[in-house]
């Protein structure tokens, strides 16, 4: 059976566009306002910083910039959480290229996303797990492309270092993704012995940490006050000796529910499962690192300490978990089962945004139901009756101010929690329950 090379490649933009046109739709339409990880990331970029009290500031950048641009209009940051998908899933598929010399098995790889729920049911809330995806994706591509390659390339070493350095800016697990590729490499050189050491190997580390030097020195400067988050987030502190093997168990048994679809999708593409593993394949290698390493550093991290691992911290851990598996079953896969496949996808597909859909209009006391654009109308009506000037600060938790800093008029800044020490910053102040409002006067 023949494939038509044309019919394919626009098919597969044609998905693409499908994915971001829905994706923006369904919550656009479904939800009265922002999720909640958005909203915190749009108080952050209210006031910019080189980081934040949960985490490092990629994330609150981003959504600034596309606040400068469009202001708050709720469909424009779920335009964006889609964008950052699909840029993901296009160098998913440059990669797999790459990888297979075959545009049809590239865009198997990244079809197959489809059934994780990852790449679709929650990516309406852009938060610090999506704005990683088009880094994690990039990090990978160029380290195939210094790994494939004997004369190690200035240009590809700079891009390295700086992608790596946005993702571990977006969050800090990114880092299970580069000691994964620090591994591999270290294995390429000093132990199968492939190539000699090359000191523009090096470019990447340089750059990856002159890039972080600003957020270090705000972390010296605030405490380290987003890695105790994230300590606190495991619940290392309090874990007990069973918690070493409830939490790892748990974590697995999670990992492998939430492939289920996905390895539905593949058992519908091949004849049957019969494959051999050469270890000596430098593609299998290199794929088996960057897609197994980070999920059992991942483990290791939750045997050792006792922490539990969220979910959700898992989003890009899976990127190229198509890519992998094609290649692995690449001889298993049976061209006349391709309509069955579509088929599969096109359930699965439509299925997650009814699903979300459905879940958004019949649930009522949600984070997206929260009435965060009367609230500040509400606050701004107050505002009025007692000053002619305009607001330009707000205090209180990331939530609730971050709501009246994305909805009123002003934008104003979101510089802290309700204190004494804040208060006493404010020329004129409201303040309405557990939040004010105020003005600091231009010196």
């Amino acid at each position: 059976m023949t494939i038509n090379k044309i019919k394919i490649i626009n098919l597969f933009y044609f998905f693409l566009l499908t994915h971001l046109f829905i994706w923006t739709l369904v919550p656009s339409v479904t939800n009265n306002n922002l999720p909640l990880d958005t909203i915190e990331a749009l108080a952050w970029g209210s006031n910019l910083d080189w980081g934040f009290n949960k985490h490092p500031p990629m994330s609150a950048f981003f959504l600034e910039i596309f606040f400068t641009i469009f202001g708050p209009q709720d469909w424009v940051y779920y335009l964006m959480s889609q964008l950052f998908v699909i840029f993901s899933f296009l160098v998913v598929f440059k990669f797999s290229i790459e990888i297979f010399n075959n545009k049809l098995l590239a865009i198997l790889s990244v079809l197959l996303l489809e059934g994780i729920f990852f790449y679709n049911f929650t990516t309406p809330e852009f938060n610090v797990n999506v704005c990683q995806l088009p880094f994690w994706a990039l990090t990978v591509y160029f380290s195939f492309k210094i790994f494939n390659q004997r004369q190690v390339s200035t240009k590809e070493s700079i891009l390295l270092g700086c992608f790596a350095a946005f993702g571990f800016l977006s969050k800090y697990l990114f880092i299970y993704l580069i000691i994964s590729v620090f591994i591999l490499f270290f294995y390429l050189i000093f132990v199968l012995k492939d190539r000699k050491f090359n000191f523009k190997y090096l470019i990447s580390i340089e750059v990856f940490f002159v890039l972080l030097v600003p957020h270090l020195v705000w972390l010296f400067n605030n405490d380290f006050v987003t890695v105790t988050y994230g300590f606190a987030r495991t619940g290392v502190e309090q874990s007990s000796f069973i918690d070493h093997f409830k939490f790892p168990i748990i974590f697995l048994i999670k990992q492998i529910l939430l492939i289920l679809p996905f390895l539905v999708l593949t058992f519908i593409l091949i004849k049957k499962i019969n494959f051999k593993i050469n270890l000596k394949d430098k593609k299998l290698i290199f794929l088996l690192s960057i897609n197994l390493l980070p999920i059992i550093l991942m483990l290791l991290t939750s045997i050792i300490t006792g922490s539990r691992i969220r979910t959700m911290w898992m989003t890009p851990f899976y990127l190229f978990f198509g890519t992998m598996i094609i290649y692995v079953l690449n001889n298993q896969i049976n061209i006349k089962k391709i309509k069955n496949f579509l088929i599969g996808l096109v359930v699965l597909f439509l299925l997650s945004p009814i699903s979300y859909a459905y879940i958004s209009l019949t649930e009522t006391d949600k984070r997206t139901d929260y009435p965060g654009k009367s609230i500040a109308n509400k606050v701004q009506k107050k505002w009025d009756q007692e000053f002619n000037s305009s607001i330009n600060v707000v205090l209180g938790n990331e939530w609730v101010a971050g709501n009246l800093s994305y909805h009123l008029k002003s934008r104003p800044k979101w510089i802290g929690f309700v204190n004494n020490e804040n208060l006493d910053m404010l020329n004129q102040f409201l303040c309405v329950d557990d939040i004010c409002v105020g003005r600091i006067n231009d010196k």
